[in-house]
């Protein structure tokens, strides 16, 4: 018998864990999914897609001339644009189960010590993307279309299509919820150790320019929403050092701690 028949297979006897995880992640998913279609059918009941929508254009509506409302240049936009809205406030609003079940897959396979660093840091991050759309919605909105309209000539009609007045609030969304995520960044990277808490308070004169960058870059070109989101992010880069020099203290090995305290 040759020495490759008598080779033991390094593989031999991983299949089922290989396959339990894929049938444990198929669960999860599933799991998610009825989570997210549960919140869709609430939605649909009430307030309705409709009743979505109407609450989502509420910032443009109150900004536009008395009388204005917005247009649908698409024949099916007036039936598809609130069912994507509603799917999308269903993911939103299931969006902690959706994060409990991929926490629920990946906690057995960590130490302690990280189970520590990973459980606060889903809550808070579903919790800063949650408070930056609503930033958004209650506060930057108000403010863009007041200024916009301001200076929009008495000699046009503004009548926004839906579909593009859909895809500017997604965008906004998008990028105030990232925004707010900046302490979970500087957190994760001072405690994975890739920087330290001096280089990160070092770093503070470059990250303003940068969050004005960004703004800049993001957001429609007025003072007012551009500084909206760049003032918080700034501040947020200061809660994440001061956050990242407890989680550094509070989420260390056995070992690390045992020798940080000798």
């Amino acid at each position: 018998m040759s020495d490759d028949n008598k080779r033991p297979d390094e593989l031999e006897g991983t299949e089922q864990p290989f396959v339990s995880h894929l049938v444990e992640l198929r669960d999860r998913l599933v799991r998610a999914c009825i989570a997210v279609g549960v919140c869709f059918a609430v939605l649909a009941f009430w307030p309705g897609p409709a009743g979505l929508y109407d609450l989502l254009a509420a910032p443009l509506v109150a900004h536009l001339p008395k009388g204005t409302t917005l247009i649908a240049t698409n024949v099916i936009s007036p039936f598809l644009v609130p069912l994507k809205i509603t799917l999308l406030a269903a993911f939103l609003l299931a969006l902690p189960v959706v994060l409990y079940q991929v926490w629920a897959f990946v906690a057995p396979g960590l130490y302690s010590h990280e189970k520590k660093l990973v459980m606060p840091l889903v809550i808070s991050s579903t919790f800063l993307f949650f408070m930056g759309v609503a930033f958004c919605y209650f506060f930057v909105f108000g403010q863009v279309f007041r200024f916009i309209q301001g200076f929009a000539p008495k000699s046009i009609t503004a009548a926004p299509d839906i579909e593009a007045y859909l895809s500017f609030v997604l965008t906004m969304f998008l990028a105030f919820g990232l925004a707010f995520e900046v302490p979970i960044v500087v957190v994760v990277l001072a405690r994975l150790g890739f920087v330290s808490i001096e280089k990160l308070k070092a770093f503070r004169g470059y990250f303003i320019v940068l969050a004005f960058i960004v703004a800049a870059v993001i957001t429609p070109p007025d003072v007012v929403s551009q500084l909206a989101l760049a003032i918080p992010m700034v501040l947020l880069y200061e809660v994440g050092i001061w956050a990242a020099q407890i989680f550094i203290r509070t989420t260390q090995p056995p070992a690390e701690a045992k020798a940080a305290d000798s």
